[in-house]
């Protein structure tokens, strides 16, 4: 596949390599360099299946051969949608070792988002699990494969054995393809008859496409973020050393581990590079969490303000050893002042602000930062050699402790999404910085603080939905004639969606009638409406742009009256 990677321009680059920023080496390497100097320690924990290091770069090594057998070939692309588990890790460093970047995307995205994707990508297989959450993936990734036939290739986890005969046929075991040969009782794939190592291409250059990370969508779908070897891991590097990781450290991945800031910000990644020991999760139950804090001894974790209001509703005193707990990270979304003192004084451990983004810059509160600085803080870069400036709406720079919108540029950031010219021009200056849209000031500490964004989009626990996307799929619906989406207060996620809508039918249509329409045109759950209001018009401003700002303040008054939803107005609180 011809590669369309927008590149940092020379002179930098060199000046990247000649500092030892960007150093010759390819992902796996990173990760799994030393793994020869502790072979038997492990490595990655998922419930009761466990893989040593020298049993983990094994099955990376056997995976990526068997994933050459299938056809994949190096500057092939695979989209990777996957839960935490053993066969995640070890497809996504597989694919990564034999040059075919994996699309690394979350789970909780459907059809809609993942059209995009595809078309933007081309990806020749997609690694699904058959079901999840009680979402059938198997048959959405059936369905997006009719639309884009250059998917040859589906390799689907085997916890279900409830797919045809015709079926099974069609599709590789992941769980064999991953592990066959590494764990017991996973069988090895019949065509495994020639030693696997003859096989193993040599690996991609330093300066190759390492994997594909996706953005927060904040603008519309997601776009296509390319990693280099170098670049990317000058950020895993850098942040395993601003977390303090070492070889006794035991990571909790229990967001998504295919969310950047678990996977390699420092994440998984980060944990393997410095020989410590990753233990995959999933964040559905607060107390069984708390459970394997104690079982795994784990010394650091990374948690959305939201889960982390979960973790603290659900501590009971003396039930939970939660003592080896050193340091726990916060990104996602702003963690408030309150909050932050209260995790400290329950969890006894060290909080850690992150505010990063996918596209490369990360900012992490220091171990070592007075508790105040942590509190009010969402930190400042992690990597030498990132810059930032802080700009006015005239792109100029603006005065110590005032509000602007941020812009970084530096070895840690890309240089421009994938296939996404007009994109591009939009988000990056004619010197290389990157618009963040997002508004911050800098603190006395030098820490950065976020104020706020300039995109329109609402952040439910650290899931971003931009409101341009929500609002052009609820017009696809024939009874609604005009839809604005803003952010309403939640006490758990901090925001969530407010749909105001003006109907062009009547009966106007209900918000569950709404959510199910939303979801069977393949949106994403996370980003439905939890609260539809019914209006005659919405406000305008200019020449005919919705005003947003009036909206907001009138939506926030409606929310903190003590009347309940007047005629016209539905709520649901939904399980979303």
């Amino acid at each position: 596949m011809t590669e369309s990677i927008v590149r940092v321009p020379e002179d930098r680059a060199e000046e990247y390599r000649r500092r030892g920023w960007w150093l010759p080496l390819p992902i796996t390497d990173v990760a799994l360099g030393s793994s020869s100097s502790y072979a038997d320690r492990c490595a990655v924990v998922d419930g009761d299946r466990r893989l040593s290091y020298g049993e983990l770069a094994a099955a990376v090594d056997a995976a990526a051969s068997r994933l050459h057998r299938l056809g994949i070939r190096r500057r092939d692309h695979v989209l990777v949608q996957l839960p935490n588990s053993l066969e995640h890790v070890v497809v996504v460093l597989a694919l990564i070792r034999l040059g075919a970047p994996p699309v690394v995307t979350l789970p909780a995205l459907r059809e809609y988002e993942l059209d995009h994707i595809i078309r933007v990508t081309r990806p020749v297989a997609m690694a699904v699990p058959r079901r999840s959450r009680r979402f059938d993936h198997l048959a959405m990734a059936e369905r997006l494969r009719d639309r884009h036939p250059e998917i040859r290739t589906l390799l689907v986890t085997d916890d279900d054995r409830s797919a045809t005969a015709a079926q099974a046929e069609e599709l590789t075991d992941l769980t064999a393809l991953t592990l066959g040969g590494i764990l017991p009782g996973v069988r090895i794939p019949q065509d495994d008859r020639r030693p696997l190592a003859a096989e193993v291409p040599e690996p991609p250059g330093p300066r190759d496409n390492a994997l594909f990370l996706l953005s927060s969508g904040t603008t519309g779908p997601p776009k296509a973020i390319p990693r280099t070897h170098e670049a990317f891991g000058h950020v895993v590097r850098s942040a395993a050393e601003v977390s303090g990781l070492t070889e006794a450290s035991v990571y909790l991945a229990v967001l998504p581990a295919s969310h950047s800031f678990v996977f390699g910000h420092p994440g998984i990644l980060g944990t393997l590079s410095r020989g410590g020991r990753v233990v995959l999760a999933a964040p559905d139950d607060a107390r069984r969490t708390l459970s394997l804090i104690e079982r795994e001894r784990v010394t650091h974790c990374a948690l959305t303000p939201a889960v982390l209001l979960q973790w603290l509703a659900a501590i009971e005193p003396g039930r939970h050893n939660l003592t080896s707990l050193e340091v726990l990270q916060v990104g996602g979304a702003r963690l408030d002042t309150t909050t932050a003192r209260k995790a400290r004084e329950q969890l006894r451990c060290q909080i850690q602000q992150v505010y990063g983004m996918s596209e490369g810059l990360l900012n992490f509160t220091r171990l070592d930062d007075p508790d105040v600085v942590v509190d009010e803080t969402q930190g400042r870069p992690a990597a030498a050699g990132d810059e930032f400036l802080v700009v006015d709406e005239a792109g100029r720079e603006v005065s110590a402790g005032e509000i602007g919108e941020l812009l970084t540029r530096g070895p840690s950031v890309l240089a421009g999404y994938y296939r996404d010219d007009e994109g591009n021009a939009r988000s990056f200056t004619e010197d290389g910085y990157y618009r963040t849209g997002d508004l911050v000031r800098v603190h006395p500490s030098g820490n950065l603080v976020v104020a706020g964004r300039l995109k329109d989009v609402i952040n439910r626990g650290g899931e971003k939905i931009p409101a341009d996307e929500l609002e052009g799929v609820v017009l696809t619906h024939p009874g609604i004639g005009a839809a604005a989406a803003v952010a309403m207060p939640h006490p758990v996620y901090g925001e969530a969606v407010c749909l105001v809508v003006v109907n062009a039918r009547e009966p106007a249509p209900t918000l569950l009638e709404l959510r199910r329409f939303l979801e069977d045109s393949g949106l994403a759950r996370y980003k439905l409406p939890e609260r539809l209001i019914l209006a005659e018009a919405l406000p305008l401003v200019g020449v005919g742009k919705v005003n947003k700002v009036a909206l907001r303040t009138e939506v926030a008054r409606l929310i903190a009256s003590d009347h309940p939803p007047a005629d016209g107005q539905h709520l649901l609180q939904a399980d979303v």
